[in-house]
């Protein structure tokens, strides 16, 4: 008998959002550990209000599409599939034209003042820094599909 496990992502997650206090410590976190800069414009997550001080907040992140809208946008490959979904970003590609944040149908990638690109890369550097607990990393499996060409897909 196999024992094979089944090839795995992790994703971020936000399954406990009714926690949050909007410090905006993880979106913070994201733009000073991932992007090398402070400011919330630089942020791959975004916490926003979800419609006054009373309801609560709300984590703007990737949701991890397979296949990804905004790799498909893209018109250089600085955006790309990440096999298991999501996508992996290459910078020096970008030429800035926001094709791949009027692909997001989450609204999840943002624009800084330049028009450069920002968006969860899934990485989990945000995590710890949540100071309710949030936020947490979440293993998907990752299987072939075949509508999909046998590519990995997460399930």
């Amino acid at each position: 008998m196999s024992t094979k496990k089944k090839p795995s992502r992790k994703i971020l997650t936000t399954p406990r959002m009714e926690r949050c206090i909007g410090c905006h410590s993880c979106s913070l976190a994201c733009a000073r550990l991932v992007n090398k800069r402070l400011s919330w414009d630089t942020a791959g997550i975004r916490i926003v209000s979800s419609g006054g001080l009373s309801t609560g907040y709300e984590a703007k992140t990737c949701l991890a599409c397979n296949p990804a809208p905004c790799a498909l946008a893209c018109p250089t490959g600085a955006f790309s599939q990440r096999k298991g979904g999501g996508v992996v970003v290459k910078s020096k590609l970008c030429i800035k034209c926001g094709e791949c944040a009027l692909a997001c149908p989450v609204d999840a990638i943002y624009l800084d003042a330049a028009s450069e690109p920002f968006v969860c890369i899934h990485c989990g550097r945000c995590v710890p820094f949540c100071p309710h607990d949030c936020l947490e990393m979440a293993e998907v499996a990752v299987e072939p599909s075949p509508e999909d060409g046998g590519k990995e897909v997460m399930s």
